[in-house]
């Protein structure tokens, strides 16, 4: 009888499907990067918030019931990760998602935890239909 940590298989039986890297260990390790800063909830719940637009610390802190202090260390963990960008207007710094591949990403991991569970609509400006 075979032990249950034997294989089903063994590896000559897939030499026609071996496996390659597809993608650079760099690529791989920026990845998980992404995953631990937005693993967090309520780093997670400042990238829904600027889903919706650019907003100022300020703002964020009133919106999230949270200290200047909390709000800025979360975006900056945000922001090492490129998922967060910033921008002066005059006294004021803005802060919005990077690009469209952040808010995708946003979009696609909200819709995927959500399925069956909760209307998405709510989130639609975080993903615009595209022509």
């Amino acid at each position: 009888m075979p032990k249950l940590t034997d294989p089903a298989c063994a590896p000559q039986d897939h030499l026609a499907r071996q496996r390659v890297a597809l993608v650079h260990q760099g690529a791989i390790e920026r990845a998980a990067g992404i995953f631990r800063a937005m693993g967090d909830a309520p780093r997670l719940r400042l990238l829904t918030l600027l889903g919706q637009g650019e907003s100022c610390v300020t703002e964020i802190a009133a919106a999230e019931g949270e200290d200047l202090s909390t709000i800025s260390q979360r975006l900056r963990v945000l922001r090492n990760e490129g998922l967060v960008s910033r921008r002066r207007n005059g006294k004021h710094i803005l802060y919005g998602l990077a690009d469209q591949h952040v808010a995708d990403l946003l979009f696609n991991a909200l819709a995927h935890a959500s399925e069956g569970r909760a209307d998405l609509s709510r989130f639609a400006s975080l993903n615009p239909t595209k022509e």
